[in-house]
């Protein structure tokens, strides 16, 4: 067997070179090359593409939506109530050279940046505000993070607060609050009941007093109700007229 020769060999290194240089991104995938140091003024990707070690280097940035949980966070709100907060963000790389010369790791740079951003902002609203206007607050996230991070190629497009954790004494407060305007309401409500019902008494006694007769016949409907209700009661019936000589005076006493 004879021994590979030289130009072989040289022949061989070049192809396996050649092949360690291909490089394929997915979709989803952009390659930030740096050549001899220097960045390239276009990503690569996706695709096929040629990194030449050691002169190139290349780092790989996913340009997927990212949501990243916040974690909790120990607030006091402006009216001093002590809250633990967290909320998630979701983002995504816009501009991968940015993301990777402007900042040294964005995905820590936009952690860190979220958690002071949700400390800062919940703590100028009071309780209220924070359980009532939950969509303005978390626009105003969203504003504040997008502009902080748009020098490092990072669009914020959505910041929500998941959950807000009371102390269990202001949750016993808000529940006493909550009992207390229910009665308030459960008043109100009956008294203008009352006063609707006795507006409807008042008609319904001016129309009777028109027409007396009138009185006589919801006499004898309110029989009906009974004896349909009460089955066991027995009624006696008598005219309203036989009590007249006991209501209206005698000519004698008149005069």
């Amino acid at each position: 067997m004879s021994p590979i020769s030289f130009p072989t060999i040289i022949i061989l290194a070049v192809v396996l070179y050649f092949f360690s240089c291909i490089k394929i991104l997915r979709e989803y995938e952009r390659g930030v090359i740096f050549r001899l140091g220097r960045v390239l003024a276009e990503p690569k990707g996706p695709g096929l593409i040629f990194v030449f070690a050691p002169i190139d280097r290349i780092v790989r940035i996913s340009t997927r939506l990212v949501a990243m949980d916040v974690p909790p966070q120990d607030i006091i709100t402006r009216d001093n109530v002590s809250v633990k907060v967290n909320a998630v963000i979701y983002f995504r790389v816009m501009a991968p050279i940015n993301a990777v010369v402007e900042v040294e790791n964005f995905l820590y740079a936009t952690s860190q940046l979220a958690q002071t951003t949700l400390r800062s902002v919940l703590g100028q609203h009071e309780l209220d505000d924070l359980l009532s206007n939950r969509e303005k607050i978390n626009h105003d996230l969203q504003s504040i993070l997008d502009s902080h991070t748009d020098p490092w190629g990072i669009k914020v497009s959505n910041v929500e607060i998941k959950h807000v954790d009371l102390p269990s004494e202001m949750q016993r407060a808000m529940a006493k609050q909550a009992e207390a305007e229910r009665e308030r309401r459960a008043k109100v409500i009956a008294a203008e009941g009352e006063f609707q019902a006795a507006d409807k008494l008042n008609q319904a006694a001016v129309i009777i007093a028109r027409e007396p007769i009138a009185l006589q016949m919801r006499y004898l409907q309110t029989l009906t109700e009974i004896a349909t209700e009460n089955n066991s009661t027995t009624i006696f019936p008598i005219p309203l007229d036989l009590f007249n000589i006991f209501i209206k005076p005698k000519s004698g006493d008149a005069e």
